[in-house]
Order: C-alpha cells, then sequence, then structure tokens
C-alpha cells in the first residue's frame, strides 16, 4: 500500500523536479495530483512513463491525501498550506514562509531526521533555503566531531534559484551579447546577469546583509547547532543550474584535513572528489542531475589555529529543493506514516 501524493506548483522547474525525483527513487505512490494555478491548468506534466494533466490548487480538496509537496513560494502557502494541513495532509514546503517557525521542523535528512517529529504540531514540515542545504549536509559530520565554532561562506548561485525566469534572463542577455541590434534589460536580476556577477540575492537588510545571507546564518542554527556563528555573502553567477559554496570553518578542536576528507567521504549525501591537479575538483555543471553534494579542495586554513577550506557544490534544484522534498517524504513515510 502507497500514498496518495499532492505536488502543488507541478509546472514550474522545482515542481517537475519534485515529479522526477518521486518516479527515479520510485517513492511508493498509489495516487499522484499535479497541482497548478489556473493559468497553468490544464498542462501536462511527466510522472515517469505517465503523462498526467494538472489540476485546479485553488479548488483541490486535499481530504484523504497523504502528503503534498509544495512548490509554489510563499504566497500560496500562506493560502494552501494551512487548507492542505487541516485537511489532514502532510505539507512539506519548499517555501521560506515556515522554515523559522519554532512549531514547524526544517529537515535536511542527512543531518537532523530526528527533527521531523515535530511536524504533527502544525501538520507542516519546512525544506530549507537551498544554499543552506547543500551546505549543512558538509558541516554536520565535521560537526560531530570536532564542534564548529564560525563559518565563513562565500556561494556562487545559478540562475534557477531565481526560478524560470532566471534563466530565461540568463539565455535572452548571454544571445544579446552577439547581437548589438537586441538589448535585454534586467528584470529577475538587479543587474545584467550574462558575463557578470550580481552580490545581491534577495533584499537588503538594516545590517547591510541580504535576506539570502540571514536565511543561511538562521537555516544554519536551527538545522544543525544554535551556537555556530555564520557569516555569508551570496553571489548570483552566470550559471544555469548548480550552486557552488566557499566555505571556511573554524573549529572548537583541531581537525586535520586528510581525516575531513576521510569523514567526508563516509558521510551520506557526498561525493569527495579532491585531487590536487588541474580539473580535480567538481564544476557547477559537473552536478547537475545528481543526487549528491560533491566536495572538493579540502585543505587547512593556516590563518587560524583550527581551521579547514573547502568547495561545495550540488544541484540546487534537487539537493537544493526537490530531492530534499522527497527524502522528507520518505523520512515521514518510514518513521511515521508507515505505509509502502
Amino acid at each position: 500500500m502507497g500514498y496518495r501524493v499532492v505536488v502543488a506548483g507541478a509546472t514550474g522547474n522545482v515542481g517537475r523536479e519534485m515529479l522526477n525525483i518521486l518516479a527515479e527513487r520510485q517513492f511508493p505512490v498509489d495516487e499522484l495530483a499535479p497541482l497548478a494555478s489556473r493559468k497553468s491548468l490544464g498542462t501536462e506534466v511527466s510522472f515517469g512513463d505517465t503523462t498526467l494533466t494538472t489540476k485546479d490548487l485553488d479548488t483541490f480538496d486535499f481530504t484523504g491525501w497523504d502528503i503534498a509537496l509544495f512548490a509554489i513560494g510563499s504566497e500560496g502557502t500562506k493560502t494552501y498550506a494551512p487548507k492542505a494541513a487541516a485537511a489532514g495532509c502532510v505539507v512539506i514546503d519548499n517555501s521560506s514562509l515556515y522554515r523559522y517557525d519554532p512549531d514547524v521542523p526544517l529537515i535536511v535528512p542527512e543531518v537532523n531526521a530526528d527533527a521531523i517529529d515535530g511536524y504533527s504540531k502544525k501538520n507542516i514540515i519546512a525544506n530549507p533555503n537551498c544554499s543552506t542545504a547543500q551546505m549543512v549536509v558538509a558541516l554536520k559530520p565535521l560537526h560531530d566531531r570536532a564542534r564548529i565554532k564560525r563559518v565563513v561562506v562565500s556561494t556562487y548561485q545559478s540562475t534557477s534559484g531565481a526560478g524560470k525566469a532566471g534563466m530565461d534572463e540568463l539565455w535572452d542577455q548571454t544571445k544579446a551579447v552577439y547581437n548589438p541590434t537586441v538589448e535585454v534589460e534586467p528584470k529577475a536580476f538587479q543587474k545584467q546577469i550574462a558575463f557578470n556577477v550580481i552580490p545581491q540575492i534577495d533584499v537588503f537588510m538594516d545590517d547591510g546583509s541580504t535576506k539570502e545571507e540571514w536565511k543561511m546564518v538562521a537555516e544554519t542554527k536551527k538545522i544543525v547547532d544554535t551556537s555556530i556563528k555564520v557569516t555569508a555573502t551570496c553571489v548570483r553567477v552566470p550559471v544555469f543550474v548548480g550552486h557552488s559554496e566557499a566555505v571556511n570553518i573554524e573549529f572548537e578542536e583541531f581537525l586535520d584535513e586528510d581525516e575531513a576528507r576521510d569523514i567526508l567521504r563516509e558521510a551520506p549525501g557526498i561525493m569527495v572528489i579532491d585531487k590536487r591537479e588541474a580539473g580535480g575538483y567538481v564544476s557547477p555543471i559537473e552536478c547537475v542531475g545528481d543526487y549528491a553534494t560533491f566536495i572538493s579542495r579540502i585543505r587547512q586554513d593556516s590563518t587560524v589555529e583550527n581551521g579547514i577550506n573547502l568547495w561545495c557544490v550540488s544541484d540546487n534544484l534537487r539537493k537544493g529543493a526537490a530531492l530534499n522534498a522527497v527524502q522528507i517524504a520518505e523520512v515521514l513515510g518510514q518513521r511515521v506514516l508507515k505505509k509502502g
């Protein structure tokens, strides 16, 4: 016996990935309902070898459905997640709306799967920010060994993090560079993204940080350990899919780079590719379509007493969003709902 599963936002980048991953990982689905807004109503989507037609999110009755994967943004989630939860359907939400709610668990299964037990307070589970998800997968096993004091991270985030509009803008602006008669003004981003980098993701806050940077701080504390100090600089780069991060970690105890490498090789969800030669590391284009978070460039930081540097790359539409949501559903099924 399997689950009755809803995917809300099934026509978007993340929603389509959720459908792909549910099929790839053979999640036990008895029935699947792809939902979309009325402007996308009737659009066909693929689920494995099956083609499904989207249903109207606005009128959908969640009664009798087990799990709903939400990829509709905070505004839509604010309206529809409470309705689904009240109907007895457990919501796994990809937006930022519930991430900082103390009554909603924020889950990365490789890191804090036990926290899922708190879902029953609101019948909602939050999926973390894409840049946070891949980083904490790398931080947790190192923290367990040597206790992390401080993290300094610089991100290099792809345009797919801003949705289809962001990817389209990179594509259109790149073509326009070679056609001087065409000009593509920035809409999805604050400045031209083609052949450029933009040190702003989301809005600025009073302290000069952007909201994306604040998210990484708050979410790392909630998922891993409230005592960890985090400072982030988040940058949008002209890449279609795949987020990269340069991470500097300061520990309470000394951790040798070779031991750190061995720990990460054994950690769930991680693939270490770390050869000290030209090309002996993973770049974002190489991680697309993969489940793993890739770690490279592991080395001692001699400027602090107990420091390690590393390079972290992952498919943001997968581990940063859709894959993590499906993994949460798997944990929920195994530990709580116990079907399939």
